[in-house]
């Protein structure tokens, strides 16, 4: 009952209270940000997906440490979910100064990412590592992406994203450490199919 309602306390403040960081946010202070307004529109939208991959990202820890048995483990992802916490800050303070908005859907993904975490979780720690370490090979693989498609004049999202990335390969090595399983081609793809879904629909929503 306590990792129950320790989840609807973590879900209720990923979704309707302001994140707050524990690491200062990694913008370029010497580096002045200047965006036409196409531009401005492009790196909001692109800020919003990678919003959403945060929200995400507290759904998908707080499911899997509260699937687990592994008190180790559990501590493990718990940790990983207080770095993510920093990104969710520094996503939303961004949308914030582009002067854009968080995904209308929100809860949804959540929901959605909550579940996939809950059914990785029970097929046992080394699948759900598994599925953490694929999951984080993505999201690199998406900032890079967005490293590429972000405007170069806007230094403050690139240094959050750069951070953001450097982040989700740290949290990749320490599952494969913890002795994440590899998991079937079928299941990766499937993973990058309703991860293109959820970034499409985010870009717009």
């Amino acid at each position: 009952m306590d990792r129950i309602l320790g989840a609807l306390d973590q879900a209720l403040r990923t979704l309707f209270a302001n994140p707050r960081g524990t690491r200062p946010c990694p913008v370029v202070p010497a580096e002045a940000t200047h965006l036409g307004e196409p531009e401005r529109r492009h790196a909001g939208a692109l800020m919003r997906v990678n919003h959403v991959g945060e929200i995400c990202a507290q759904a998908l820890y707080t499911a899997q440490a509260m699937a687990t048995r592994n008190d180790a483990l559990r501590a493990q992802l718990e940790q990983a979910a207080r770095e993510e916490n920093d990104h969710l800050a520094w996503t939303k303070a961004r949308l914030d100064e582009l002067g854009d908005r968080p995904s209308l859907l929100n809860p949804l993904w959540y929901a959605g990412a909550f579940g996939l975490g809950l059914v990785a979780g029970r097929f046992g720690d080394r699948v759900s590592l598994g599925f953490l370490v694929e999951t984080e090979r993505q999201v690199e693989a998406h900032l890079q992406g967005h490293l590429d498609r972000l405007p170069a004049a806007d230094h403050s999202s690139r240094a959050i994203v750069a951070q953001m990335k450097a982040d989700e390969a740290a949290h990749a090595d320490n599952a494969r450490k913890a002795g994440a399983a590899e998991l079937p081609q079928a299941v990766k793809a499937a993973m990058r199919a309703a991860a293109r879904v959820m970034t499409t629909t985010a870009h717009y929503i």
